[in-house]
């Protein structure tokens, strides 16, 4: 497993009976997890001392109660800032175990030592756009929200990125793929993060057991002569680790490489134990 256990301003303080209990800066914030199907004694002192708490309802979706939180606020990981806020469906802003990809990412373009060009798909408020364009690549950053893009703009500015070589789209990421490659334009590095249901601006409609396949073959059709690394990212029952190793060796079969596929995760401070929460794959070149 990779596990993203460098935070100072994030911490899964415990987990229990289908929730967990995590620290966002100075905020304690209790939120429902699939994966928590155990129930354990609540020791810790937070669990009584929340600035938000979101209920689940048996009806599908759920809600926020609020005792102490700010409308918006910010947490760091190293150089990076992320604005923060609460909004529907539990989510703050960022996913906090992607930060182990973050640094994979800068790690594999500063060590390029070259001009990397690097395409984000779905890329929601922009946690692996900030990593790339930090470690100094050009990013095109594409996602179907423009609220999401919006968003990632603002992290940027925050993080000092306001001039960055950054490429902020709102549009259908299949037709923006399709396009670029009309265009001729290629990557040397792509990042994915397809949800399992979604629709684009226009209405157009993804279901990723249907559509991860072929975006994959399609999005694969964009890589530069000499490409860098591919990162998919999963957050789907079903698609588990070495499903997403199967597809991307179909797909890039010619290109030689390595491919590495794990469940990404976060420690849990009061019981030790790494809590699982979603899985990537990645291809990278051989040196």
């Amino acid at each position: 497993m990779w596990i993203a256990d460098n935070w100072k301003d994030y911490e899964v303080i415990d987990c229990s009976g289908g929730e967990k209990l995590e620290r966002w800066g100075r905020y304690v914030l209790l939120r429902p997890d699939p994966q928590v199907i155990w129930d354990t004694p609540r020791t810790d002192s937070r669990w009584k001392k929340l600035n938000a708490h979101y209920h689940r309802s048996r009806q599908g979706g759920g809600n926020w109660e609020f005792f102490d939180l700010p409308q918006q606020w910010t947490i760091h990981y190293r150089s990076l800032t992320y604005r923060l806020k609460p909004f529907h469906f539990k989510h703050t802003g960022i996913f906090p175990e992607q930060a182990v990809n973050w640094d994979w990412i800068s790690d594999k373009i500063r060590q390029a030592k070259r001009p990397v060009k690097v395409l984000n798909l779905f890329a929601y408020t922009g946690g692996a756009t900030l990593a790339a364009a930090a470690a100094g690549a050009e990013v095109t950053h594409v996602d179907a929200s423009k609220g999401m893009v919006t968003w990632a703009k603002e992290n940027a500015a925050a993080t000092g990125l306001g001039s960055a070589k950054i490429r902020w789209i709102v549009d259908d990421c299949t037709k923006f793929a399709e396009r670029e490659i009309r265009r001729g334009n290629t990557y040397d590095a792509v990042i994915m993060d397809p949800p399992s249901y979604g629709r684009g601006p226009k209405g157009e409609i993804w279901k990723i057991e249907d559509s991860i396949y072929p975006f994959i073959q399609t999005c694969m059709r964009l890589l530069s002569r000499s490409p860098l690394f591919v990162l998919i990212n999963s957050y789907t029952t079903g698609l588990q680790p070495a499903v997403l190793a199967y597809m991307l060796g179909c797909v890039l079969k010619h290109q030689g490489g390595t491919i590495d596929a794990q469940e990404i995760g976060l420690p849990v401070s009061c019981s030790g134990l790494v809590l699982p929460c979603g899985a990537s794959a990645r291809w990278e070149a051989d040196a």
